[in-house]
This record gives C-alpha cells, structure tokens and sequence, in this order.
C-alpha cells in the first residue's frame, strides 16, 4: 500500500471556534500513526495533541504538533503502533458481559465435552437456580442435528438449565425448563418460530427463534445488579480489544437506564450507539421525546431501532425465497407478515428513527429492502441511513437495490468464515454467488458498516478485519481464501471498522479518524498493521485504548 505524509494542514481545526482557543493538555510523541483523512486515504503521523476535553488540537510532524502545545504534558510511545479506536457496528453488550458471566460453550467441539462442562460448571454454583450459557454449536459437534433434552439431563437435571445457541437463534432446555415453560408435544409452533421435535412429534428439548419466548418468559426477571455485573464485564473486555464504540443492536428500557447512569458517573469506557429493541412498549417508552442524538458528552446516543425479518442460517430460521439445499421441506422463518413489518418500520421512521433490521436469508433481504423502497419516499426525513444488519445471502438483484435505495449494508466478516462449514450445504452453490458478498457491495458504491455480533463470534475487531482480508479462519484454511474474490482490501477493511462504521451511527464527524477537531479515541497496539503478513493480523495484541483522551485500558 502507497502511503501518504500527512500534511498537519488537512487536520487544521475550522469548525468550532479559532485553533488558538483551544489548548493541548496531552501530546502523543513518537508514534508509528495510521489514521484515515477526509478523502479515505491512509496517512502516517508521529505525534498527536489533544485537549482536556479528549478533543484533537492537531495531528501530524513532532515539530508541528509541538508548536501547536507549548504548555502540554508529553507521552512517548516509543515507536509503537497507533490507530483511530475501532468501531464494532454491531454488537451485543449485555449478551456478551452473560457470557462472560454464565457458562461459556463457544469452545465446546463435542456434545460429550459441551455435557461435562455444563455438569462441572453446576457442581460449585449450587446457588444459581437457573443454569443459564450460550455459544453451543451442533454443527462443530457433526451430529448432523440438534441435542436433546435428555441429553442435557444426563448433566443437569434436578434444576432448570437454558443454554443459547451461537447465533442466539435457538436455545436448548432440559426437561425442567420444558416442564416450567408448559411444552409438551403437543403445544403448536408460535409464529416465526419452531419447536425442535424428533420423527414421532415429541418435543426434543430446542427452541427454535421465537419459539425461544415460551422460556424467556418463565426465566427468572434479571436484577440491576446482575444487569451492573454484565456491563461492567463488557466494558472491560471491550476496551481489552481496541473497541472505543460499538452500536449496541437492540436494547431494552432497562439497559437505556443504565447506560444513562453509566454515562452520568463516567463510567462508560466506549461509545455506546444503541438500538431500541423493537416498536413494541420499550419503545413507546423511551421515544417518547424522539431520537437522542448524544448525552453523557457524546458517550451515548439512542437514535435507531432494531427490528428482525427473520432467524439464522445455522439453526435453518434464515428466510429463504427457495427451500434450503439440505432440508428441502423448510424455507425457514419470516418472522412478521408483510403488513406486519411494514407497520413497525413505518412507526419508526415517523418518529424520526433510524431503522435497522436483523436480515439472514434472501426473503429476509427482498421482503425489508421492498418495505423500504416503499416508505423512504415517502418520509421527508431521508438521510436517517437505514440498515440492514447482516445482509448475509442476498438475490444477485437484490444487492444493487441497497445503492439504489440508499439501505446500508451492516456486515460481520468473521460470520463467513465461522459458517464456511455449512452455509453451501444450507444453500447450495447457486445462492453462495449473492451470500457474505463484500466485494459485489463495495464495488456498487455501498459503504460497508463492519461488525462482529458479539456474543455470537468474538468481539476483536482484528479477527473481523484479518477474515475480511483473508477469508481464512485462524488456521490458515482455505488456503485460497472462502470465495476470495469476495474479500476486501486491507484499506476497505480498515475504513469499515473505523469511518464508515461511523457513518452508519451518524457520527462521522467525531469519530473514525484521527484529525482534529474529533475525539482522541485511539489505540496502542503491538506490531505494524499495514506492514504485517495480512494472514497475521488476528494476532494483533491492544496495548492501550484511549476514549476521549483518557486511558481506559492497558495491557498489564
């Protein structure tokens, strides 16, 4: 990659008031810098100062910035690696901070070995009522279908245990849970969802996307505490990876609350841009007063809702036009009707929301991209960057309709190589032309908003970044690359991650790059990104993670 000087010019800081009326507190010196600038180019600068307000005076030569903060405290980097804070576009905050304080299955490669973690994790937590985890995947295990109830009872069975899938998209119950939920075989699929059951009709022990309300709605109410403990984990394992923002896709008025008060204490060590879960009563609640565009000095906003077309390819509840390669009896699952999700997506828009909807399969993606095409012209609000978070198999004529209509691409790289096992078997090789498409977006002009879907793969946003360059998973396979010709540039990949991940959450003008006038969210990491092996970049270790100014972490 041809690299650019940066010029201490291009960051010069117009907007706001006169450069001279703002002082630096901090400066950066001696650092090996990459940033993006206005045009998307990669630049390189050495030093960087900053204000008490985490606000960049200027970036560029040591000898420019240091003219621009005589009176300014100096910190030497050494040489090591500087980059704008990374931005994951789609996440789950509270989903992560449960897995990372319930039982974790996500490295469970056998149903044998998932069983005898479940069973030693019960043993010394006889104070939980409820056994509750996330992250099993019976694709990995290769039983070729889903784990039973009875299964899970050989582990657990005298208290209830409700353990999510990978994608969160289904969930898998012991007799207990079963039993406390009121499923018996002969209680009815709910709308846009399945209950798992085996050749004679009985109930095997999975919920299938909605299904998985028949559970949620006996699971014991989760305190504030619980709700502090989760995010408090989240927030550090976050900062431990370099995210200094992340669009949190679909919270609850409970979770508003607490980031409020989080953002009141200072408390909040990323960025949170957060997702109303649905139009349903939260909704009603916390739109009350419209949109909030920042609060806590921009450390939160509130400004978009999350809805749902459908389920996930993994657990078969993705929604697809023609049946699925290896079940040709299921299209899967849309979740609403027509007029069903038209009326939720024409109540947020009204209220002046930017929408962003959950879409999986190819008749997930055409039936929100014509719910769109039919009510953005009709709203004089046009620039609100409505989503569609996944966009994961798409009609080869569905993809220019998100250009065309003006819909952006929400997108987690490190979701095709995790699914590279099965999606063609989902799928068959015809509709993998449409599917994980980067490239076919890219190349049409769309901005790409990356993410990770944290719990569902890892929140590092270098896996993110070394699977969209590569499409390779950590072991190096495939060799050539998971349909390479639908990878992206070190650049693009970078800029999803950073800038155009910011577009997505409006807020380009603060966050994304490093130039002044902008916050000085950025990190420290432990080798070169630009001049390292791409098939290395997962490797990539944060030393420190800077929000506004302020260290929020470093690695000890």
């Amino acid at each position: 990659m041809r690299l650019k000087p940066l010029q201490s010019a291009l960051f010069a800081l117009i907007a706001g008031g006169v450069l001279a009326a703002a002082h630096a507190d901090t400066v950066i010196d001696n650092a090996n810098g990459y940033t993006l600038n206005a045009k998307g180019d990669v630049v390189q600068f050495a030093s960087m100062a900053f204000d008490d307000q985490g606000r960049i005076i200027a970036v560029g030569a040591a000898r420019d910035v240091a003219a621009k903060a005589p009176n300014a405290k100096h910190v030497d980097l050494q040489g090591r690696t500087v980059l704008p804070g990374l931005i994951d576009a789609h996440g789950h905050v509270f989903g992560l901070g449960a897995m990372l304080t319930q039982l974790d299955l996500s490295t469970s490669t056998s149903l044998e070995g998932a069983l005898k973690s479940i069973a030693d994790y019960a043993r010394p937590n006889p104070q939980q009522a409820w056994l509750r985890g996330r992250g099993w995947n019976q694709e990995i295990w290769k039983l070729g279908r889903f784990p039973t109830a009875k299964e899970l009872d050989s582990a657990v069975a005298d208290r209830p245990v409700w353990l999510e899938r990978v994608d969160g998209h289904a969930g898998w119950a012991n007799s207990r849970v079963l039993a406390l939920a009121g499923i018996t075989n002969a209680t009815p699929d709910p709308v846009g969802g399945k209950i798992v059951r085996d050749e004679n009709g009985v109930a095997t022990g999975v919920l299938v996307d909605a299904a998985q309300a028949l559970v949620t709605k006996v699971l014991p109410q989760q305190s504030e505490q619980e709700g502090r403990v989760m995010l408090d984990q989240a927030l550090q394992n976050m900062a431990s990876v370099g995210l200094t923002a992340v669009h949190d896709a679909g919270i609850t008025a409970g979770e508003d609350k607490l980031y409020r008060d989080y953002a009141d204490h200072g408390k909040l060590t990323a960025r949170i841009y957060a997702m109303i879960g649905g139009t349903g009563p939260d909704f009603d609640q916390l739109a009350k007063n419209g949109p909030l565009n920042s609060y806590g000095k921009d450390m939160y906003a509130l400004r978009a809702v999350k809805l749902y077309a459908d389920g996930a390819l993994g657990s078969r509840g993705a929604a697809l036009l023609a049946p699925y390669s290896d079940d040709p009896h299921s299209h899967g699952l849309l979740f609403h009707t027509n007029k069903e999700i038209d009326a939720m997506i024409t109540k947020a828009i009204r209220k002046g929301y930017q929408v962003n909807v959950h879409a999986i399969g190819d008749a997930g993606n055409k039936q929100i991209l014509d719910t769109f095409a039919k009510e953005i012209p009709a709203n004089k609000a046009l620039d609100k960057r409505h989503r569609i978070e996944h966009a994961q198999v798409v009609t080869l004529t569905d993809i220019p309709r998100f250009k065309r209509i003006g819909i952006i691409p929400s997108m987690q790289p490190t979701h095709a190589t995790s699914d590279k096992n099965m999606a063609e078997t989902r799928i068959g090789a015809e509709r993998m032309k449409g599917a994980y498409a980067w490239r076919s977006f890219l190349a049409q002009g769309s901005r790409i908003a990356c993410g990770s879907d944290f719990p569902v793969e890892a929140p590092n946003p270098f896996f993110g970044i070394h699977a969209a360059v590569t499409r390779q998973d950590h072991t190096g396979q495939p060799i050539a690359g998971w349909y390479p010709e639908q990878e992206m540039s070190l650049k693009e990949a970078f800029r999803c991650f950073t800038l155009d991940a910011a577009y997505a959450g409006h807020q380009e003008k603060t966050l994304g790059s490093l130039e002044a006038g902008k916050y000085a969210d950025f990190i420290v990491i432990d080798r070169d990104l630009f001049k390292m092996s791409p098939y290395d970049i997962y490797k990539t270790t944060v030393l420190e993670t800077w929000v506004a100014g302020r260290q929020v972490y470093q690695k000890k």
